[in-house]
């Protein structure tokens, strides 16, 4: 990945017993990526990185209500 240490966040809304996912956006200026993580099995396990403007695409879907609900 890179050489800095990714900040890992769970988002607010993530309050639904663990089941949760952590990413680290301090890494989408200065490297175009955003690390992704499952947080509730095995935080030290494999790490996503998906490129900053797919991240930034799919956060702008989920927002929108374009990608359906459940």
């Amino acid at each position: 990945m890179t050489t800095e240490t990714p900040r890992w966040f769970t988002s607010s809304y993530s309050d639904n017993g663990g089941a949760c996912v952590e990413v680290a956006t301090n890494l989408a200026a200065p490297h175009g990526i955003v690390p992704v993580r499952d947080s509730k099995h095995d935080t030290t396990g494999p790490v996503l990185t998906v490129p900053a403007t797919a991240f930034t695409t799919f956060i702008a879907g989920v927002r929108s209500g374009a990608l359906g609900g459940a």
